[in-house]
């Protein structure tokens, strides 16, 4: 990686900002909330094929386009990309050549992604074993957009505690829960309206599960406890014993520290309260 070792820290520069970054903290990330491996590691009947992690599989397949997920190890063609590349491609949706990634992958979501954080993924994905698989490109039958916004300079960090804030950001940009828990209207996630209510429908071996209301509404959150809350996100269990199902990232979830859990829980006790989208 471009940069300098400084007590264990890596300091990049990425334009005009200097990044703090830490491989430990981009593997929490990767393999806890931000649950990269939930799309980009090939899934088994039994669960994430781990010899082939971050080797990339097919994540959807719909009319509107069929998405794979591709390999991200340093044997795929982003172990030749830069890690301003790299980071632009994970935060802006933009590859080295121009071209647009398209959904799912939740690009609105992830132009929030701190510097530091995001720098910190880069780092830590640089040190991933190699896989050596190929997938094939994605179809859309819907056009991209030349862009997702304006390009990125600086996104500065969120200070970490049980907050609001930090809560809305781990929810937000890294765990991308919003994005799969709002429903999705004819410009992607209708956040403005519809912010957690739930509705979205993802198809897959499983057949078709739909994301739950996270609000503060009766429909939603509001006649469950805190712990219930977190053993829903870590082990995809209700209150009454029934499982949950895919494609949540309850592993990944499972590997969150209890300080990021409770911001999240915090967070989503003040969302305003919507019913379910019928």
């Amino acid at each position: 990686m471009r940069g300098f070792l400084i007590a264990g820290v890596l300091s990049v520069i990425a334009g005009s900002v200097a990044a703090e970054v830490s491989v430990e903290r981009g593997e929490y990330l990767v393999r806890g909330p931000a649950g990269c491996g939930n799309c980009h590691t090939p899934q088994t009947p039994n669960g994430p094929d781990m010899s082939k992690e971050f080797g990339g599989m097919m994540v959807e397949k719909n009319p509107a386009f069929e998405a794979w997920a591709v390999n991200i190890t340093p044997a795929s063609r982003v172990g030749g990309w830069s890690d301003e590349e790299f980071a632009r491609a994970i935060r802006e949706g933009i590859r080295p050549d121009g071209s647009v990634i398209g959904p799912p992958m939740p690009m609105s979501l992830y132009r929030g992604l701190s510097d530091d954080d995001l720098y910190s993924i880069v780092a830590f994905m640089r040190t991933v074993a190699a896989v050596d698989t190929q997938t094939p490109t994605s179809t859309y039958n819907i056009p991209l957009p030349p862009a997702y916004g304006p390009p990125i300079d600086t996104v500065p960090s969120i200070p970490r505690g049980v907050t609001v804030a930090y809560g809305e950001y781990l929810a937000g940009p890294v765990a991308h829960c919003m994005e799969c828990h709002t429903p999705m209207g004819d410009r992607g996630p209708k956040f403005e309206t519809h912010l957690g209510a739930g509705g979205f429908e993802f198809h897959g071996p499983w057949g078709t599960s739909i994301s739950a209301n996270l609000t503060s509404h009766e429909d939603g959150l509001a006649g469950y406890t805190d712990d219930e809350i977190k053993m829903m996100i870590t082990q995809g269990i209700r209150p009454d014993g029934t499982r949950m199902m895919p494609p949540m990232g309850y592993a990944h979830y499972a590997a969150m520290t209890e300080g990021d859990l409770d911001a999240v829980v915090l967070y989503l006790r003040q969302l305003p309260p919507l019913p379910d989208v019928n």
